[in-house]
């Protein structure tokens, strides 16, 4: 599978952050399906040492980001799924753009969508190779 245009971006910016990653690509299997998560990480530093995450990298650069939206939900409730099975520990995030969080996911439906869903979202800026928020 390709990775997505900012995958280095996010690993570079996680790294950053003190995180190590783990695996590149994650492979999550759940009896006879195979998932490829874009990344795993773990936090070694004390004070969030032991802590686990998978990342799944969008960076909804296509024609619609609604249409990118359908797409990032969609993989990430089954990542999500998959992970309470395989690795229940892991907490999986969507990274997205900050410009696309500044624009498209402020707007209420996604939001409400986002909200009701449960995505945890890590925002990067793709040029300086930075996180710029969890949520």
């Amino acid at each position: 599978m390709a990775k997505d245009r900012f995958h280095n971006a996010v690993k570079n910016a996680l790294e950053k952050e003190g995180w190590t990653i783990t695996a590149d690509p994650y492979q999550v299997s759940v009896g006879d399906v195979d998932f490829e998560i874009d990344l795993a990480a773990e936090m070694l530093a004390a004070e969030r040492a032991g802590e686990k995450i998978a990342v799944e990298i969008k960076s909804f650069i296509g024609r619609s980001n609604v249409s990118e939206f359908h797409t990032a939900l969609g993989q990430f409730m089954n990542y999500q799924f998959a992970l309470e099975e395989f690795d229940p520990q892991r907490k999986l995030y969507l990274a997205i753009p900050d410009s696309v969080y500044q624009s498209f996911f402020q707007r209420r439906f996604t939001r409400s969508v986002v909200e009701r869903t449960r995505i945890n979202l890590l925002v990067y800026d793709e040029k300086q190779e930075l996180i710029v928020q969890w949520q």
